[in-house]
C-alpha cells in the first residue's frame, strides 16, 4: 500500500470534473492530444488550498522524494520559475510585492531563484517535470523535477531517464509509441502548448502515492470509490532550448457521485479512459 504523507489524512477531493476524458473523442483515443488555450497552462481549482498545504508538508519533510534537479539543468529550472511567475502574474487571487507572491490561500511564498523548483512547487498545484535533450542524446531525459502527487511511480526511479524507459511500466507504450512521443517532443513549437488526459479508478484517495516500478499498482475492484484524473501539458521551455516543461494537474473525486455509465468506460481497458 502507498506510505501517507504527513498531513495526508482525510481526502482531498474536488467536487466536480473540468472534462471527461473517456467521452471526448479526442482524448480518449491514444495519444489524445489538443492545443492550449491562451494563459489556461496552469489551473487553480477549488482544492488549491489542501492541496497546497500537503505539498508544502512534503516539500518540507520529504524533499528527497518529491524533487530532484540535475546540476546541469539548473538554467532550466530558474526559466520555468520564470515562466511559471509569468503565468500567475495578474491572475485572480495571485499578488505580487517584490520578491515575494501571496498565493489565493493567503500563503507567502518568497521567490528563490537558488531553488527554482521548490518554488515553483509552493505557487500552484501542478507537479512539474523537465524534459531536457542535450547536444549529441537522441531522447529527452528527466532532469529535475518537483513531483508531490506521483501516480504509483517514484522520482527516484524517473529522474535522468530518457521517456521510454521512464514509461516501462505501461503496457500500452510500445516501440512505436516511443518513437511518436519523441517526434512529439521534437515537433512542440514555442507558444503552442498541448495536453492530454487520463483517468483512473483508485482504492485510495492519496495524492502521493509512490510505487515502485517492481510493486506495480494492483487492478481495483469492482467498488473502487475514488477517481483520479490528470491533465498533462506539454510545453516547449522558451528559454533553454531543446527543454520541454511536462505539468500534471490531479483531480481526485469520490467515484460513487459517476454515473454507471462513466464506471463502465472507466473499467474499458488500455483503449478507454482509463489508460497512462
Amino acid at each position: 500500500m502507498a506510505r501517507q504523507a504527513k498531513g495526508q489524512g482525510a481526502p482531498i477531493c474536488q467536487q466536480h470534473l473540468p472534462f471527461r476524458p473517456w467521452s471526448d473523442p479526442v482524448l480518449s483515443r491514444l495519444p489524445g492530444l489538443k492545443p492550449v488555450e491562451p494563459g489556461d497552462w496552469l489551473r487553480r481549482d477549488e482544492a488549491f488550498a489542501p492541496q497546497m498545504a500537503l505539498r508544502d508538508a512534503l516539500l518540507a519533510t520529504r524533499r528527497d522524494e518529491v524533487l530532484r534537479l540535475d546540476p546541469g539543468a539548473e538554467a532550466a529550472a530558474r526559466a520555468l520559475l520564470e515562466a511559471v511567475l509569468e503565468e500567475i502574474s495578474g491572475k485572480d487571487g495571485y499578488r505580487r510585492a517584490g520578491e515575494a507572491v501571496t498565493c489565493p490561500d493567503g500563503r507567502r511564498v518568497t521567490i528563490d531563484r537558488a531553488d527554482p523548483l521548490l518554488t515553483a512547487g509552493r505557487l500552484v498545484q501542478e507537479d512539474l517535470v523537465l524534459m531536457q535533450r542535450r547536444p549529441g542524446e537522441s531522447a529527452h531525459l528527466m532532469r529535475g523535477a518537483v513531483v508531490c502527487f506521483p501516480a504509483s511511480w517514484t522520482l527516484a526511479e524517473k529522474f535522468n531517464r530518457p521517456l521510454a524507459a521512464i514509461h516501462t511500466p505501461v503496457a500500452v507504450y510500445s516501440d512505436d509509441m516511443a518513437r511518436r512521443v519523441q517526434r512529439l517532443f521534437d515537433g512542440l513549437r514555442l507558444g503552442r502548448p498541448i495536453w492530454r488526459a487520463n483517468a483512473f479508478l483508485y482504492e485510495d484517495p492519496a495524492l502521493f502515492q509512490p510505487r515502485r516500478e517492481d510493486a506495480p499498482r494492483p487492478a481495483p475492484s469492482p467498488g473502487a470509490r475514488w477517481l483520479r484524473m490528470e491533465r498533462q501539458v506539454l510545453r516547449r521551455l522558451e528559454a533553454v532550448e531543446d527543454t520541454v516543461v511536462f505539468s500534471i494537474h490531479t483531480w481526485v473525486l469520490d467515484a460513487t457521485c459517476l454515473s454507471p455509465e462513466d464506471r463502465a468506460a472507466l473499467g474499458g481497458g488500455p483503449e478507454g479512459a482509463a489508460r497512462a
